[in-house]
């Protein structure tokens, strides 16, 4: 006859508390996993970075609203870059942290009277534009821009223009450069940041939905690190 072995007690205990050690790990992984939340986002009124990048994109948003409703035979080219344009400002939204997709218009501080004294050139880094969406503006013809309802396209040269607007970016990549919907191509624009006393003086090459968008490598120029956004600029029209 066969025997059949049989565990004793203090064997049978063991099993059964490295079996509920085994069950009760398993447990805490799954609850761990179910817990884990995205990390939140920030929206434009939380950060100055995702709000000027909101900027940015209200202003393109704009800019291709306004070629819609007056088309001519550059706008389907200028909308495609455009588009282009919004989805690289989309991924900085996401790599910032911030809300992706949120848009703002160009929003309106008060405007300091008199410029920056001493302010001096930034020939600080540049963007690579060459890894920019907008490098597709480099191939395209200057634009002239809409004639100017506030006066700006007639300021008289070193005129202090743009009063009270802030300064963000267009996201187009290149060299150091403006949009605006005020001045025509060929207008040459100072921009100084009062926050760090750094400027840049650049030529308008396109069109815009604001009165001056400074594109990524200009923007690099006078930003302060990790702002998408100038609130407190002096614009002077200088050519």
């Amino acid at each position: 006859m066969s025997r059949r072995r049989t565990l004793g007690p203090k064997k049978k205990i063991a099993l059964l508390v490295s079996a509920m050690t085994v069950a009760g790990g398993g447990a805490f992984v799954m609850a761990s996993t179910s817990n884990a939340t995205p990390p939140a986002t920030k929206s434009a009124s939380e950060s100055t970075a995702c709000l000027g990048l909101a900027t940015a994109l209200g202003n393109n948003e704009k800019f291709i609203a306004d070629q819609q409703a007056n088309p001519d035979a550059q706008s389907e080219a200028r909308i495609a870059n455009r588009q282009a344009v919004i989805e690289e400002i989309k991924r900085k939204q996401e790599a910032s942290g911030c809300a992706v997709g949120e848009s703002a218009q160009d929003s309106q501080t008060a405007q300091p009277s008199q410029p920056a004294q001493g302010g001096e050139q930034a020939g600080g880094e540049q963007a690579g534009g060459g890894e920019e969406a907008g490098d597709a503006q480099a191939s395209q013809p200057a634009e002239s821009a809409p004639a100017d309802n506030a006066g700006g396209g007639a300021a008289a040269s070193g005129q202090q223009v743009c009063n009270g607007s802030t300064v963000t970016l267009s996201g187009e990549g290149g060299a150091p450069a403006a949009s605006s919907n005020q001045f025509p191509a060929g207008t040459k624009l100072k921009v100084t940041n009062l926050d760090n006393n750094k400027s840049t003086t650049v030529e308008v090459t396109s069109v815009s939905g604001s009165c001056v968008l400074l594109n990524n490598a200009a923007f690099e120029q006078v930003r302060e690190p990790g702002k998408f956004l100038i609130r407190r600029a002096v614009i002077e029209k200088v050519g």
